[in-house]
């Protein structure tokens, strides 16, 4: 992973605080590459792992389609509505697609850390429920950008 900060170093997130921030935040939008070359961007739910972020969804969705045809993704998290307390993370490379597609259950070990982080943060469940509807698809990151304003003091 890269953390690439060429201007802004002032405002970039050490690791404690992007592991932090990830960790808290809800929803991500996902950039992926249509058939026709242009974007499209779709919001999401999301789990950090800590090294990867997973995101749970639809198989029968563009942006699944996308991902399957082109796994190149962008993601941006962002958090806050005055200049002085923006904040937030932009991720890219290209993902992964995990588990049973849809998923429906089947012990996956390497889908227990996410499924449990995710069924807690998004459901305020210990178990992740399953619809035959869902996939998880993995970006550990190649490059990541990120930015917190509040480091900048007043302005």
């Amino acid at each position: 992973m890269t953390v690439t900060q060429r201007r802004g170093r002032k405002i970039m997130m050490t690791p404690g605080e992007l592991d932090e921030f990830l960790t808290s935040q809800r929803t991500c939008r996902v950039a992926t590459v249509s058939a026709d070359g242009f974007p499209h961007v779709s919001a999401l739910w999301f789990a950090w792992d800590g090294n990867s972020l997973w995101l749970y969804s639809v198989v029968r969705s563009k942006r699944w389609t996308e991902l399957r045809r082109d796994p190149r993704i962008a993601i941006v998290i962002d958090t806050g509505e005055e200049y002085e307390q923006l904040r937030g993370v932009e991720l890219s490379g290209t993902v992964e697609f995990v588990g049973e597609i849809p998923r429906v259950g089947e012990l996956r070990a390497e889908l227990d850390v996410p499924e449990t982080l995710f069924a807690r943060k998004n459901f305020g469940l210990d178990e992740m429920p399953h619809d035959g509807r869902h996939a998880w698809i993995r970006l550990t990151p190649e490059k990541i950008v990120s930015w917190d304003f509040r480091k900048l003091g007043s302005v």
